[in-house]
């Protein structure tokens, strides 16, 4: 096994929460595996002279202190220097993200996940590429579109199609006085496409989050469990974190999808499924590495690698 120079695009490592972050134990893995990474952030990336730049920095992880990492100076370098580049930037994929997406197109090196796919592959529209899997659903921008399917389903959630973490997520039924607001809020009073799904109630036993390397699913999984106080499976959104197995409609799902993951350069993905139906398709910095391992024993950020030093 030869040593991969890598740089990882992320947001600030320093401000992470180490504890929960896939991309540090991404960087974790890397160092066990004899790699060197080097991170930058989104500022940090830049085009001349038709190639792909970054202000990189050398990077020590250490799992477990205080000081979690050390960084080494900012140096600029062409990211042709790299054998890898790990695109890690969270959402919002908003302008900013996608023109970083354009000018990775120009790393002259692998980028991981590929950077065409993450513009093409919407992490909640990806999934109508695979109809079987998925609840009742509405994308549109049309209030009465949306209370119409209200009114046929009776309960459903609605979400923006480009943020994160549950945010602006809701949650809605026929009694709720607040339709009307929370509609044109989400919308933006008929300007913005949102997505509306039946509610399923399975989300009360958990949203379970599955790692893909390379299509292939990790084996082990977790279930987001929602508070008390909340309907979202989100562990920002205050979820409980609790071990999970692949069932065999998980392995269904997974055999369906995952060759068009790997066709698309998409190694690294965390499918969403709850009550047997797939809510979301994330594909741009997909979390749960560090509670799949805690859970299962596997190593979701250490199969990556393993990967990667297959090459393309």
């Amino acid at each position: 096994m030869s040593m991969l120079k890598a740089a990882i695009l992320m947001d600030p490592i320093v401000g992470i929460k180490p504890a929960k972050d896939t991309t540090f134990a991404m960087l974790l893995a890397a160092q066990a595996r004899g790699h060197q990474c080097w991170v930058f952030t989104l500022p940090d990336l830049f085009l001349r002279d038709g190639g792909a730049w970054g202000r990189l920095s050398a990077v020590v992880a250490r799992d477990g202190v205080e000081g979690y990492c050390t960084l080494g100076e900012p140096e600029e370098r062409p990211l042709s220097d790299m054998d890898v580049v790990l695109m890690r930037k969270d959402p919002p994929v908003d302008l900013e993200y996608l023109t970083a997406c354009y000018l990775l197109e120009h790393a002259g090196t692998w980028v991981v996940n590929d950077p065409i796919s993450l513009r093409n592959a919407n992490e909640k529209l990806y999934a109508l590429h695979f109809p079987d899997f998925l609840p009742p659903l509405l994308v549109s921008r049309d209030l009465g579109d949306l209370r119409a399917f209200l009114a046929e389903h009776g309960e459903i959630v609605v979400k923006p199609l480009s943020a994160r973490g549950g945010e602006g997520v809701f949650y809605l039924h026929l009694q709720d006085r607040n339709v009307g607001s929370i509609l044109e809020t989400v919308t933006g009073w008929g300007r913005h496409y949102v997505m509306a799904q039946r509610y399923l109630p399975a989300i009360r036993a958990g949203d379970k989050r599955i790692l893909l390397v390379d299509g292939v699913p990790v084996l082990g999984a977790m279930l987001r469990v929602p508070s008390a106080s909340d309907f979202r499976g989100n562990l920002v959104a205050g979820a409980l974190a609790v071990a999970a197995e692949l069932t065999d409609r998980d392995q269904e799902i997974c055999a369906a999808i995952g060759p068009a993951l790997r066709a698309a350069g998409l190694l690294f993905v965390g499918l969403d499924v709850i009550g047997g139906y797939v809510t979301e398709i994330n594909v741009t910095s997909p979390t749960g590495a560090r509670e799949i391992k805690r859970f299962c024993g596997v190593d979701a950020a250490d199969l990556l690698w393993q990967r990667l030093e297959q090459g393309r």
